[in-house]
């Protein structure tokens, strides 16, 4: 199992916590609420796909400008 130190909070490991919150957010409007709740995972799911292959997400952009540095660049 390959764990990182997680003594501090970076940018990768804030953004899979977003989109862990946002996933179980839409899990939970889907089925308590609404299936279009769903579509919340979709568009998680999404990001992630096009953060792991391109290396664009927006959610790293706005961490970024709360200056929260990326683990690359720590170490």
């Amino acid at each position: 199992m390959f764990l990182l130190k997680n003594e501090t909070w970076y940018l990768e490991r804030i953004v899979f916590l977003v989109a862990g919150v946002f996933s179980l957010v839409g899990v939970t409007l889907g089925v308590f609420w609404n299936p279009w709740g769903f579509a919340l995972n979709a568009l998680v799911g999404l990001n992630l796909f096009v953060f792991g292959t391109l290396g664009f997400c927006p959610m790293a952009i706005i961490l970024d400008k709360f200056g929260i540095r990326s683990y690359c660049k720590r170490v």
